[in-house]
């Protein structure tokens, strides 16, 4: 891709997050961004035949959920969406959650719009690490594949789960689904410190420290989360 499309695509998504900040304003919408999160981990995780196998989720260090990821594309083509992160400590444990946001372009022959749910499972600290030092992009600064689901991953004995990260998403518009695959994850600041009432807790605080206070909706997140994980002792 020449330098010419390159900064087409990047100002197609500079516009989008533009069009989705006016459309879908996030201000103060932290407890919300959360519930809706843990809508999206039952809907994915409780998929009889299509959902996240609990083997892999046993296996997960950390786990992103990007509620209404927004992509549009007339060729050119841009997706935006804002999330939460979490991690899990050596007791089994879930961390408090840390907003984050995805943004990405593409090119080709695309045409359409539509708003889809993603789950990102992450296999090991380093991608963890990645985003919480700067931007990261999926697929360049770590593997990505597409996850396997239901019932008949869950019962495989030669599965082994090897990619570092894998993506599951649920989509609501005229696209079959959506591919993160080159897009880039980054702190979301600005949120972090609506959530927590201040700018003093870097990324790592929030995921690392125990006792950092949270609203209430935080707790039932890591409930939910433990209830798919069993808490066991991640290693």
């Amino acid at each position: 891709m020449n330098r010419s499309v390159q900064k087409i695509g990047a100002f197609f998504v500079g516009f989008l997050f533009l069009v989705t900040s006016l459309l879908f304003p996030e201000e103060g919408q932290g407890i919300q961004k959360i519930e809706k999160s843990i809508q999206v981990l039952h809907e994915l995780i409780e998929l009889p035949e299509e959902g996240i196998p609990e083997a892999l989720l046993e296996k997960a260090y950390g786990i992103a959920v990007i509620p209404g990821v927004f992509k549009a594309a007339y060729v050119l083509g841009g997706q935006y969406g804002k999330g939460i992160l979490v991690i899990r400590g050596k007791d089994g444990t879930w961390s408090n959650p840390c907003f984050i946001k995805i943004m990405g372009g593409s090119y080709g022959y695309q045409i359409g719009v539509s708003r889809s749910d993603v789950i990102l499972v992450f296999k090991s600290r380093e991608s963890i690490e990645g985003i919480t030092e700067g931007k990261f992009t999926l697929g360049a600064d770590a593997g990505i594949s597409a996850g396997p689901v239901g019932r008949r991953a869950e019962g495989s004995t030669d599965f082994k789960f090897e990619a570092e990260i894998y993506s599951y998403s649920k989509s609501k518009g005229i696209f079959a689904g959506v591919s993160v695959q080159g897009s880039s994850i980054q702190i979301d600041y600005e949120a972090n410190a609506d959530f927590y009432g201040t700018y003093k807790y870097s990324p790592l605080d929030i995921l690392e420290k125990k006792h950092i206070p949270a609203p209430a909706i935080a707790g039932k997140l890591k409930a939910v989360l433990s209830s798919y994980t069993r808490t066991s002792i991640w290693i």
